[in-house]
């Protein structure tokens, strides 16, 4: 209706989404902040200066036409239980806008967090070459470009669908000519004289018993780069087999496993690691230097 208020607006639509029972955590933590990304986006706001600015919007009037564009999102998020940045085409990480759809996941590592801190006191120089296993949309491996300004970043997926939204990607964002995309299994295509200085990976981590409890919403993502098998260490696995021989001296190897540190730690008991403190607790992400994975091999 004509004249309602934003702060009225949100409020209505987070206790929409609240009350539906949905799930959040692609790109939103919870209703009010999906609810306020809904209305700015309808409003057609940039997003991150009006984030910054909530608490003076509160007494905006939201014109008639960007009550409907709420209303017809909030429908579709109800009926479809997509992810909003699935239904938006966008998703935001670590203050950037990324391309977004169905064929990757939605960009949300927290691995992102850690770039600006320069993995001290691990990395001992600026990292000349970078690998991104498992780019998906290459959000990471476009932040690393953007860290590193002077390095070379080569990005690889086994998904072909995938690799066509992370070209997207480096492309909006002018990065051409710093990050190659390759499509590999791991380091399958990988020259075997290749070695890095820094590899991130976030790959498929989740156990089978949780992807069976999946909410729908993470339904709508490629089951590919979710599943990890039975203790979601299949990927890992492998991963820590094939680095070493694609690691300098002095490399590290960056890895996101969400909740399952205890798995991780009954498949590599012994592997001496060092859990990196992020958002989310101090045992989602963990990095492992290039002589421990030597020693190990």
């Amino acid at each position: 209706m004509p004249g309602v208020r934003f702060s009225q607006a949100w409020r209505e639509a987070a206790q929409r989404l609240s009350d539906a029972g949905l799930s959040f955590g692609q790109g939103t933590e919870d209703a009010s902040q999906e609810a306020a990304w809904m209305l700015v986006h309808s409003l057609g706001w940039p997003l991150l200066e009006s984030f910054a600015r909530l608490p003076a919007l509160q007494r905006r009037v939201v014109p008639e036409a960007a009550l409907q564009r709420l209303h017809e999102l909030l429908e579709q998020r109800l009926r479809t239980r997509r992810p909003l940045a699935y239904l938006l085409g966008e998703a935001w990480l670590h203050g950037q806008r990324f391309l977004c759809d169905e064929r990757a996941i939605v960009p949300r590592s927290l691995i992102a967090e850690l770039l600006d801190q320069g993995l001290e006191p691990w990395l001992r120089a600026e990292p000349a070459r970078i690998a991104d296993i498992c780019t998906g949309g290459a959000s990471l491996a476009i932040l690393a470009a953007q860290r590193w300004p002077a390095s070379e970043v080569t990005a690889c997926d086994i998904s072909e669908p995938a690799l066509q939204l992370a070209r997207a990607n480096v492309e909006s964002h002018g990065l051409e000519r710093r990050v190659r995309l390759l499509r590999s299994d791991l380091f399958e295509a990988f020259e075997p004289e290749q070695r890095f200085d820094l590899v991130l990976c976030n790959p498929p981590y989740v156990n089978e018993t949780s992807m069976r409890a999946l909410p729908r919403e993470f339904l709508h993502e490629p089951r590919l780069a979710l599943a990890g098998g039975d203790d979601g260490m299949d990927l890992v696995r492998r991963l820590l087999r094939e680095a070493p021989a694609h690691l300098r001296p002095q490399g590290v190897l960056v890895v996101e496993i969400g909740h399952e540190r205890a798995h991780f730690e009954a498949a590599f008991p012994r592997l001496p690691v060092h859990w990196l403190p992020v958002s989310a607790g101090d045992d989602a992400v963990f990095l492992v230097e290039a002589a421990a994975l030597e020693a190990r091999a």
